[in-house]
Formats: C-alpha cells, sequence, structure tokens
C-alpha cells in the first residue's frame, strides 16, 4: 500500500460513519480511527437577582430637646439552615458524581436515623470512572442527607449531618 492509498483511506474514513478500520497486507498493517468528538453540554442555572442589602436608615430626629436617639436595628437576612453546633458534618474528600447506593437497585448505605461509625460507607463518589467509597470518620446518627443522588458534588461540600451523642 503506498502513501496515496493511505491518504485515500483517511479522506474515505473521515466522510463516513466508520469508528476504525484495520488492513494487513503482506507484512504490513495499518489502522485508522476516527477522532472522536467530545461534545461538552453546559447547563446554565437560572438567573436569580439577588435582594439588596438591608440598608440603615438613621432615626427620625426627635421633637423634644433632651431626648436620646438610639440607633435603628439593622435587619440581618436569616441563613436558610443553620446547622445545630453539637452536629458533624461529613464532607466530600474529592470532586465527583454523589451517590447513595452502590447500583440504582440496590439500598442506600445510610438513611436519616441510621447509625454509623468510622469505617462506615456512608456514600460513593465517582471520579473519572473511579467509584471511590467514601467512609464515616465520626460515631453518631445521621440526621440529615444534603445531597441528592446522582448529582455533582464540590471538593469539602457537606454531604450529611451526624448528631454525635
Amino acid at each position: 500500500m503506498d502513501f496515496k492509498q493511505i491518504q485515500e483511506l483517511i479522506k474515505l474514513i473521515n466522510k463516513s460513519n466508520i469508528g476504525e478500520v484495520t488492513i494487513e497486507e503482506k507484512g504490513f498493517k495499518i489502522t485508522v480511527k476516527q477522532k472522536e468528538e467530545h461534545i461538552q453540554h453546559v447547563v446554565a442555572a437560572p438567573f436569580q437577582p439577588q435582594t439588596p442589602a438591608p440598608q440603615y436608615t438613621p432615626p427620625a430626629a426627635q421633637a423634644s430637646a433632651g431626648g436620646n436617639t438610639q440607633p435603628a436595628e439593622i435587619s440581618r437576612p436569616k441563613t436558610a439552615e443553620t446547622p445545630a453546633d453539637n452536629l458533624i458534618t461529613i464532607k466530600s474528600p474529592m470532586i465527583g458524581t454523589f451517590y447513595r447506593s452502590a447500583a440504582p437497585d440496590k439500598p442506600a448505605f445510610v438513611n436519616v436515623g441510621d447509625e454509623t461509625e468510622p469505617g462506615k460507607v456512608v456514600c460513593i463518589i465517582e471520579a473519572m470512572k473511579l467509584f471511590n467509597e467514601i467512609e464515616s470518620e465520626v460515631k453518631g446518627k445521621i440526621v440529615k442527607v444534603l445531597v441528592e443522588d446522582a448529582s455533582p458534588v464540590e471538593f469539602d461540600q457537606p454531604l450529611f449531618l451526624v448528631d454525635p451523642s
């Protein structure tokens, strides 16, 4: 097979849907593979306008001459769900996809109300096609699961709340 024939073969494969072809002739072997195009889908979260920060408004001047003026209270937005001080957070040790069970048809490793102890598997995080078992480092009762099954997680993202008492 000469160089022109190889070029024609490459052009033919590029135009077709063939992924790979191997040709062997008299001690000569050639394999031509099509380049895989990886398409990355980016999904943007819907825009949510932020509420403006509360502003300090000075109290109106009092009419009486010797009246004390006291500063007005500044209202602060309350955070949604602040964990109790006695709860321990199990955090993600890596970036990946969070799974509560070993397979879709298997039961979850832990549920709310379950007891956990150091070394007990609480979830799996898939990272780069590797499934990593995440073990608890604390003893206690699972109070809350903070992540939905099969959702992406970041490094150090809280996964579970555990009551150590």
